[in-house]
């Protein structure tokens, strides 16, 4: 009998031991198969738009006409097409990104063609301008209109003299009084691409100065006195803020919350292995 018990104590034990190992073996893996989750909050905010920038190009290939009349009879106008010498920069000033105005110097080469039998006058002039403008839509990268007013400095006047097709004179006058020295105009256009537009501009004075004179043989006379030529232009215009323009670097900004700002929440599960 005391064998019988102290056998089935041993057992007990035994059994005891081997439960107890099995519990500390599954706490072990427990503890080494321990997820661990973290979530981690970030503050995104879009870059603050700019506001003030410079583009450059201006206006690219110019087709000018013009309603000429001598002594209220009309005179055959025959539309000038130019490339060069048209450029410029702009000075851009966004309020959003739908509204902006802008102002800058543009340099124009504007004319016109008048023929009348066998005589054929070429008249153009180089002007400086001075646009100021306000321009609405996607400004940035799309579709945007634009319209506004602009001054024209004239500093460079030529003309050409051909009969029956030959060239029989020409000239060229610097700050030249045959035409107003000062030019205003009205433009409106539109951007479709980035970087390219239309734009039609149309001169509120006459292209000729008509109290201009001068003295020939003796005798002190008007050309332009009965003239009226009235001119405008299409041109297609380049660089207004497109993509192919170098844009200034987006100020950096202690503001932590601006329109547009979202908050990420980030979830990380890690396993310790």
């Amino acid at each position: 009998m005391k064998f019988i018990r102290y056998t089935l104590i041993l057992l007990a034990l035994a059994a005891t031991t081997e439960l107890h190992a099995q519990e500390d073996s599954t706490e072990v893996k427990k503890k080494e198969n321990t997820k661990k989750i973290t979530y981690h909050f970030h503050l995104y905010a879009p870059p603050k738009p700019r506001h003030s920038y410079i583009t450059h190009g201006g206006n690219g290939p110019l087709l000018s006409f013009a309603n000429v009349k001598d002594n209220d009879e009309r005179i055959r106008n025959i539309p000038r097409f130019t490339i060069f010498f048209n450029v410029g920069s702009n000075y851009n000033y966004d309020f959003s990104n739908n509204f902006g105005i802008f102002t800058g110097l543009n340099i124009k080469n504007i004319g016109l063609i008048t023929k009348e039998d066998s005589l054929k006058l070429k008249r153009r002039v180089y002007t400086l301008g001075v646009p100021i403008g306000l321009k609405f839509g996607n400004i940035r990268d799309g579709f945007f209109f634009f319209m506004g007013g602009e001054y024209d400095l004239a500093f460079n006047y030529k003309e050409k003299t051909f009969i029956d097709g030959d060239k029989k004179s020409k000239f060229n006058e610097w700050f030249s009084d045959r035409t107003p020295l000062l030019m205003p105009s009205l433009f409106a256009g539109f951007r479709f691409s980035p970087g390219f537009g239309v734009k039609v501009q149309y001169y509120l004075n006459d292209f000729f100065n008509k109290d201009f004179s001068q003295t020939v043989n003796g005798v002190k006379q008007y050309p332009y006195q009965n003239l009226d030529a009235n001119m405008a232009f299409v041109t297609l215009s380049y660089n207004f803020g497109g993509s192919s323009i170098k844009r200034h670097d987006y100020h950096q900004t202690k503001t932590k919350y601006r329109k547009g700002s979202k908050v990420i929440i980030e979830k990380k599960t890690v396993i310790d292995n």
